[in-house]
């Protein structure tokens, strides 16, 4: 019982100091804990202590992770909601931070890729230029209706 305590107050620093260096989701946060070898039910404390004292939060992680995905990366939408959706993260909580993105900012990011693509196609036609154009976009996670409905900007 001892050394289970202890493990359980070791996990719990130790997670503490994780998230106060960056921001974690409770996903990550439970496959470091179980390394510990400690029971679910501990785990689960540990997780809502964490919570309670504001160095874990779900709704915090999604936003930075969008932010820093779209910023940085320039990934869209559909690359953003798949990645947090493989973090376990609930899908209201990923909506709710997809809809912060500025529409024109994500318009603009979107012609922007594509015409950085497209000064590296050296494509014959112009069908298999926008071809090729179309599927980098796509890779990176935009949406292929926004995609089509853009991409003669980017041309």
């Amino acid at each position: 019982m001892e050394n289970i305590e202890l493990a359980a107050k070791q996990a719990y620093s130790k997670m503490a100091q994780l998230c106060s260096r960056s921001e974690q989701c409770s996903a990550d946060i439970r496959k470091k804990i179980i390394a510990y070898d400690l029971g679910e039910e501990v785990i689960e404390e540990i997780i809502e202590k964490l919570k309670i004292e504001k160095f874990l939060d779900d709704e915090r992680y999604a936003k930075a992770y969008i932010s820093d995905k779209f910023k940085f990366n320039k990934w869209g939408k559909v690359k953003i909601r798949h990645y947090l959706r493989m973090k376990g993260l609930p899908e209201e909580i990923i909506l709710e931070g997809l809809n912060k993105i500025d529409a024109e900012k994500y318009k603009a990011v979107l012609i922007k890729t594509m015409k950085d693509k497209a000064k590296t196609v050296k494509k014959k036609t112009k069908f298999e230029k926008m071809g090729q154009i179309i599927r980098f976009a796509q890779t990176r996670g935009f949406e292929p209706e926004m995609i089509h409905r853009h991409i003669n900007s980017a041309l």
